[in-house]
């Protein structure tokens, strides 16, 4: 039951990680931080480099819910068991995600003039797709 409950909290919680503040950036903390989230990022991702908004659309929003998605419904026993390595594919996908806004941060930081810091938003984020490979682990236990 708990595993359930902790499954359907991130039906809620990752729409909440697409709009957190993940990073606060500007040119030298004088001029001010914009903030950044999975969704503001997408969006201008589009503008340029439409090929690259997709896979990150992917990684970040439709790995990640799908993932959670099956979950519920091999828990709830309406999809066979048989799928769970497939889910767990799809969270390991969603990792990803979490590991190119960290070498982008590092990357970032190293540029000079740029100030980068991460929000609390990249923290709720990575919590998320833990939290998700910790369930679908443990429900595979089951």
């Amino acid at each position: 039951m708990l595993l359930r409950l902790a499954n359907l909290s991130l039906l809620i919680l990752f729409p909440v990680a697409w709009f957190a503040p993940l990073l606060h950036a500007g040119i030298l903390p004088i001029f001010g931080l914009s903030e950044i989230s999975i969704i503001s990022g997408l969006q201008s991702l589009w503008d340029t480099d439409a090929a690259l908004a997709l896979l990150v659309t992917f990684l970040a929003i439709f790995a990640p819910y799908m993932k959670t998605i099956g979950l519920a419904l091999i828990q709830f026993g309406l999809m066979r068991r048989k799928t769970l390595p497939a889910l767990e594919f799809l969270g390991k996908l969603a990792m990803a995600d979490v590991f190119l806004i960290a070498l982008y941060v590092v990357i970032v930081k190293g540029a000079g003039y740029v100030t980068v810091q991460t929000g609390w938003g990249l923290y709720l984020f990575t919590a998320c797709v833990l939290a998700s490979i910790g369930i679908s682990h443990l429900t595979r236990k089951r």
